[in-house]
């Protein structure tokens, strides 16, 4: 269980790593992204986050 937890952190940790990288790197950029992202309605939104959640299922499970 204590390895569960360990591989769950660092999972978490490298999200983190690669959420940051726009802001840190491009932060104009990152504004534009995120004016878009308001400016899309709720059907395409949940569109996105299932595809996002559908890839990383798959990625588990190849993994």
């Amino acid at each position: 269980m204590n390895e569960l937890w360990h591989t769950l952190g660092l999972a978490a940790a490298f999200m983190l790593i690669l959420e940051g990288l726009l802001p840190f790197l491009d932060p104009a950029r990152y504004r534009r992204y995120l004016a878009r992202i308001l400016s899309m309605d709720d059907n395409t939104l949940r569109l996105g986050g299932l595809v996002a959640i559908t890839l990383g299922v798959l990625l588990l499970y190849l993994l």
